[in-house]
């Protein structure tokens, strides 16, 4: 694996991430804490690891830029635009989210898993989608 075949790991990443969460969502929905609990540990553990090879490909290849005109590039930047805002706004966010259950501050953690949980999902969707649209299209 080179430095240029982690674009395809990121997406990958993204898409486990948004399974994962998925099914913990799904998990907690039906009493199911235990499997919760590690599907949303597992989320984060591979959100971790998405952003360490991110960081990586970014460090050693700089920006790439969209070579897509037209409409496609307004519908590329409105969603690069808000993936990246929710991106690093999400992240506070998960960590609270992550220590309160930890701590079974359930009541704590329920209240800000409401908001975190649907803008972790639609970062990690639309990560994928920026990946198709600069790599794919």
């Amino acid at each position: 694996m080179t430095v240029y075949d982690l674009p395809t790991l990121n997406a990958s990443l993204n898409a486990l991430a948004t399974v994962l969460l998925t099914a913990g969502w799904y998990f907690i929905r039906t009493g199911q804490r235990h499997a919760h609990r590690l599907c949303m540990l597992s989320a984060f553990g591979v959100s971790a690891a998405f952003l360490t090879s991110y960081l990586v490909y970014h460090y050693n290849v700089g920006s790439v830029a969209f070579t897509g005109v037209g409409a496609i590039r307004v519908v590329y930047f409105t969603i690069l635009i808000t993936h990246v805002v929710l991106a690093a706004a999400i992240v506070p966010m998960i960590l609270m989210s992550l220590s309160r259950a930890l701590s079974s501050r359930f009541d704590q953690h329920r209240r800000i898993a409401r908001w975190t949980l649907p803008l972790w999902l639609y970062v990690s969707v639309t990560g994928v989608v920026v990946y198709w649209m600069l790599y794919r299209l």
